[in-house]
């Protein structure tokens, strides 16, 4: 289990990535294309220091790759795999949101009131 130990913990990281909803709307604005740190910025209105911190964590477990040209940094994706794992998750869960928010409203219908017998 020991040679396991090593692999789990590297896959418990890998998916750390996707714990952070700032990372996923990360991985959702370069998934296309190359986008600069002030693109993605703007994009989710979020400060910059909060995005390069993130970028630089992703860059760091390998998620991402970067260039610089010059005073300004691009990032990319640089692991498809963890685009197709984000896709595949946010499918299913946008399904089941779909889903349960129909079967909420089948739910919350207002219910038709009973007559009252008279006595």
């Amino acid at each position: 289990m020991d040679e396991l130990d090593a692999v789990f913990e590297a896959v418990a990281e890998y998916f750390s990535v996707m714990s952070e909803p700032t990372r996923l709307k990360i991985i959702h604005a370069v998934c296309q294309q190359e986008r600069s740190v002030n693109q993605i910025v703007e994009e989710l209105h979020a400060t910059q220091t909060n995005v390069s911190r993130h970028l630089g964590s992703m860059y760091r477990s390998g998620v991402l790759a970067r260039r610089k040209e010059g005073n300004q940094v691009f990032y990319r994706i640089s692991d498809p795999a963890m685009v197709e794992i984000c896709r595949m998750v946010v499918t299913r869960i946008a399904g089941q949101s779909d889903e349960q928010l129909t079967l909420r409203h089948g739910l919350l219908k207002p219910i038709p009131r009973r007559r009252k017998f008279a006595a």
